[in-house]
Formats: C-alpha cells, sequence, structure tokens
C-alpha cells in the first residue's frame, strides 16, 4: 500500500468510537507488512527474529524495537531527510545521543493527540482558558512535547489562552494575571506543563506568598518528567502542592505519560489516589513483559511496558521501553526507569536488536 492508503487507513481507525480485537488485529498486520517492506533496519531485525508478514499472524507476535534503538539508527518508512517532522529525545541518556522519531506527516500525530485528549482531559468541554507552561514549537522544533501541548492551546484553548514561557524561564507576572481572572470570573482554567514547570511556578508563587482557589471545572495537566530539572517530589507530596497552590483537587490534577518514541499518549483520571492507573486509546495496546523474552509477567508483577501503537505508522508500531509497570484492570501503574535484572535485560535487547539491524 502507498503512505497515502496506509495514512487514510490509520485516521478511520482513530476515528472509530472503538475498535475489536479483530479490527485492531488487521491493521497492525498491515502496518507491520509496511514497515518490514520500507523500514529497512526494522526489516532486517524481524528476519533475524523469524517473524515476516507471512508468519506473524497476530499482532502480539511483532518484533518489538528496544527505545534506546532510537538513539542510533533511522527507524522510518520515509527518507529520514522527507520527513515533515522529526521529534528528538532530550538526551539525558548515553552520552548525549538523541532518539528520533521521523514522522512523514503530522496528519495521524495530530489526531492521535486531539481525540485522546479531548476524552481524557476535556471530558466534554469545548474549550478552556489554558495556560501553558513549557516552550513553543519555535523554540523547540524538535519537542514532540511542545507540539503536543500547542496542539492542546490552539485546537481546545478559548481565546485568552496563552503560552506562559519567556526565554528565561516562566512569566510569572502573566501566570499570576490570568490565575487571578480565572478566580474573580469564575472562569475554569487550565494549567498544563511538564512537572518541573509546575514545580517552579509553585515555588515562584510561595515566594509571593499566593495561593489560588480556581473555580470549579479548573484542571491541571502534569505531563511528567522532572528529569533533574527541578526538585523532585514524591507523588503524594507533589499533588497535595497543585491543590494547596492552585485549588484544583487531585481528582481533577490529571497526569499524563508519553515519549518522543510514540505518537499515542495515556492518562490517568485524576490523582486522588497514587499512583493512579494510566490507560491509553482503541489504537494502542500495552502489555507488562519481561524485557529479555517480550512474553507478559504476571498481573501484579513488576515487568517492562511493551507498547504496540498504531499512530506510529511511518516508524515502528512495537517498542520496549525502559519504563517498570504493574499491569491493572484498569491498565498498568508506572513505576519508572527500570532497574536491577530488568535494566539488563534492556540492555541486552537493544544489543542484540542493533546486531540484528546491522547485519548484512
Amino acid at each position: 500500500m502507498t503512505q497515502d492508503a496506509i495514512v487514510r487507513r490509520v485516521l478511520d481507525f482513530i476515528d472509530l468510537d472503538d475498535a475489536s480485537d479483530s479490527a485492531f488485529n488487521e491493521l497492525a498486520l498491515l502496518l507491520f507488512e509496511y514497515q518490514f517492506q520500507h523500514n529497512r533496519p526494522f526489516g532486517k531485525f524481524a528476519r533475524t527474529r523469524g517473524k515476516t508478514p507471512r508468519s506473524v499472524t497476530h499482532w502480539s507476535e511483532i518484533p518489538a524495537v528496544p527505545i534506546n534503538a532510537f538513539k542510533f539508527l533511522d527507524l522510518t518508512c520515509c527518507r529520514p531527510e522527507d520527513a515533515a517532522a522529526v521529534f528528538m529525545t532530550s538526551g539525558t541518556t548515553q552520552k548525549g545521543r538523541r532518539g528520533k522519531s521521523h514522522h512523514a506527516s503530522l496528519a495521524v500525530y495530530n489526531a492521535s493527540m486531539r481525540h485522546n485528549f479531548a476524552e481524557r482531559l476535556m471530558r466534554g468541554d469545548h474549550n478552556l482558558a489554558m495556560g501553558i507552561l513549557f516552550p513553543t514549537p519555535e523554540t523547540m522544533p524538535h519537542s514532540s512535547l511542545a507540539h503536543y501541548l500547542d496542539i492542546a492551546m490552539h485546537s481546545f484553548g478559548s481565546a485568552n489562552s496563552e503560552n506562559l514561557m519567556r526565554s528565561d524561564g516562566i512569566d510569572i507576572p502573566r501566570l499570576v494575571g490570568a490565575l487571578e481572572r480565572a478566580e474573580a470570573t469564575g472562569t475554569p482554567y487550565a494549567l498544563l506543563g511538564a512537572s518541573f514547570s509546575l514545580v517552579h511556578a509553585m515555588d515562584a508563587l510561595q515566594a509571593q506568598n499566593r495561593r489560588f482557589q480556581l473555580p470549579p471545572g479548573s484542571r491541571i495537566l502534569d505531563t511528567g518528567g522532572f528529569k533533574g530539572q527541578s526538585r523532585e517530589l514524591e507523588p503524594d507530596a507533589f499533588y497535595d502542592a497543585l491543590t494547596q497552590a492552585f485549588g484544583v483537587p487531585r481528582k481533577d490534577c490529571i497526569g499524563m505519560y508519553g515519549m518522543t518514541e510514540l505518537s499515542t499518549q495515556f492518562y490517568d483520571n485524576g490523582n486522588a489516589d497514587c499512583p493512579a492507573p494510566k490507560s491509553g486509546p482503541h489504537w494502542i495496546r500495552s502489555r507488562v513483559v519481561n524485557p529479555l523474552t517480550t512474553l507478559p509477567v504476571p498481573k501484579g508483577e513488576t515487568g517492562v511496558l511493551l507498547h504496540t501503537d498504531l499512530a506510529h505508522y511511518n516508524i515502528v508500531t512495537s517498542i520496549l521501553t525502559e519504563d517498570a509497570a504493574i499491569e491493572t484492570d484498569e491498565g498498568f501503574l508506572l513505576l519508572g526507569r527500570v532497574e536491577g535484572a530488568e535494566a539488563v535485560g534492556c540492555s541486552m535487547a537493544v544489543d542484540a536488536f542493533l546486531q540484528a539491524a546491522s547485519a548484512i
């Protein structure tokens, strides 16, 4: 199939209200065949595993690419130079190497974001006044999070929504002004940003001895990622601090989990209790696995997350992360980066992939 035909199939699938297992499997196998043919490193890897479009009959059999492989190889079905966008990781590990995801177009990524965000954060509201605590795409053109938050503001933000970042950090006077207007008018307000940005905002408000009581219907979206950029708080302390600073109940403080190497995000349903299980939409499936075998571990036991994301059509659908998790009936509990035997298993999986993908 052509790229345009693949994009149409994926967009139609995202537009469904839900999808059966058989429909998910059908599209996953179609994307596997497409990526097997057009993504050369992935095709080589799959062959060494004995996985071909003829032999793979279920989406769970599609070989998973270890997430760190994105730092060493261009995993793309289009030519890298033809990509409409290239999102890159921060480069905080692997001696500054940055993982890259090449997007042939952003139509699918944007549709995935909007459909999921509308359901999980907007919850029936058409728009909200929003404040963004993260740099703009113009400042960080290779940041998937900057792009994600920009879509949120322009697709779901009311007319007075704004990005509250300056080149030297958060514009605290503008933030205070927005919070004061929301309080005074009774208009619900949404504050969206990375964990470290929210901590910096709370510290600045505390220095001014300011607290706010945002109107009912207000919410906070925490996109994660302290990564040493601010003081790090345990989840309960973090969400308690958000409630104290902004007056938003913990049940309306929503956590998002996403990554550069995916085109779909996961959300919890608020953090009245921590940890809160996260889940994704019908076009992504997640398993908690043993990183060496990629076989599922028993429910309730710790393993490594493996995602199959049909929105990641130009790259690879199945990705073995380095995130420890526990499967639950509602989704999964995210525990942080793997350690010990699981970390060793992830490292070995990367070595095996790179060796197979570079084989002649």
